[in-house]
């Protein structure tokens, strides 16, 4: 008898036509969860380490090395000399200091002017309203760095419309540390709101009427029931203002006067005085800095917030 073929093979036939390597991979893949996750994550896991991680590593190999005072030629051989100059000399401890206080300046004041506006959103405003409040905060993240802080320049400039605000020539800020402090709170003030709106939302509005309820003023409200549980959601917002304001050396070059801040320091290294390893071990303090305050907050949930 002549064997069937494949096209006439009954249907109650049990033969299974051999299986290529690709279905058979597919069906290993299926069976074992984790090589398909790993598989997944495997191509941006590998970007992650070459891009981001490896150059964190080159940064802090080159820090090591020095620069020929003489001869200007790059010396590899590792040693401490530029942490040592950091940490010896007045002038980076206080550049360093002042740069954490503008930076925790622009966390605070951000903070205190992305609370009620993120309440008012979540709580107050109606749908419709809350849609566009949300634009509106997103729209000033589509226009460039650069126009922003040269609109702020003219802004603050003697005789300008800040200057007159104040009631003439002169009286205003002006440039310096204040102004700094001005506009870069403005330039990253979407990144706090929108965690704190997104923290607001969550909140059941039944906390806030059960506080009501037991006799809780709005105030008492606010400390006990409405800070307590969107703190990590402030948090998230802080490691985006903190870190930003950190690292941040264009704006203080536009309006910050002779203010000097370590991003000012990184950029003078590279640029005029071309010490690439001197830049390099400054600019591992904001790095070190945000990864003390990363361990410091890991464990009050904001890390989940972002």
């Amino acid at each position: 008898m002549t064997a069937l073929s494949t096209v006439d093979r009954p249907a109650g036939d049990d033969t299974i036509a051999p299986r290529g390597p690709v279905r058979r991979f597919s069906s290993w893949l299926h069976r074992h969860r984790g090589a398909r996750l790993a598989g997944l994550l495997s191509a941006p896991l590998l970007w992650l380490l070459v891009a981001y991680l490896g150059s964190l590593a080159v940064l802090f190999v080159s820090a090591l090395w020095t620069v020929n005072s003489f001869t200007g030629d790059l010396v590899r051989e590792p040693t401490f000399a530029n942490f040592r100059t950091i940490g010896t000399e007045e002038v980076y401890r206080t550049v360093t200091l002042r740069s954490l206080g503008v930076a925790a300046a622009v966390t605070v004041v951000d903070v205190l002017i992305a609370l009620p506006m993120a309440f008012f959103m979540a709580k107050v405003a109606s749908p419709r309203s809350r849609r566009l409040l949300v634009i509106a905060i997103l729209t000033p993240l589509w226009a460039s760095y650069l126009v922003k802080a040269y609109a702020w320049r003219v802004m603050l400039a003697n005789g300008g419309p800040v200057d007159w605000l104040f009631g003439g020539a002169g009286n205003g800020p002006g440039y310096g540390l204040l102004a700094t402090v001005l506009v870069l709170s403005y330039l990253w003030l979407p990144y706090m709101i929108l965690p704190i709106y997104a923290g607001l939302e969550r909140l059941p509005d039944s906390l806030l009427e059960a506080s009501a309820d037991l006799g809780a003023r709005g105030g008492r409200t606010v400390r006990a029931v409405v800070l307590p549980m969107i703190l990590p959601s402030v948090i998230a917002g802080s490691i985006f203002t903190f870190s930003l304001s950190l690292g941040d050396y264009i704006t203080v070059q536009i309006v910050g006067g002779k203010t000097q801040l370590i991003g000012n320091l990184v950029y003078a290294n590279i640029g005029a005085a071309n010490n690439l390893p001197f830049s390099a071990a400054l600019a591992t303090i904001p790095v070190l800095i945000m990864v003390v305050y990363l361990v410091a907050v890991r464990r009050s949930g904001a890390l989940e917030e972002l």
